[in-house]
């Protein structure tokens, strides 16, 4: 099911809607490579898999 609340482009994601450039889970889970984070690049898509 299309989350249409999540927004993602990335179709190399399990999670990915196919045609559709959302997400299907319900929630993700946002990850940060630095502490404190200090821009984007320093934050991915913890719920991200590989398809």
């Amino acid at each position: 099911m299309v989350n249409r609340n999540i927004a993602c482009t990335v179709r190399d994601c399990r999670h990915h809607a196919g045609n559709e450039n959302y997400c299907t889970l319900n929630a993700i889970q946002i990850v940060n490579h630095h502490n404190p984070a200090k821009d984007k690049e320093a934050t991915d898509c913890g719920s991200f898999e590989c398809k």
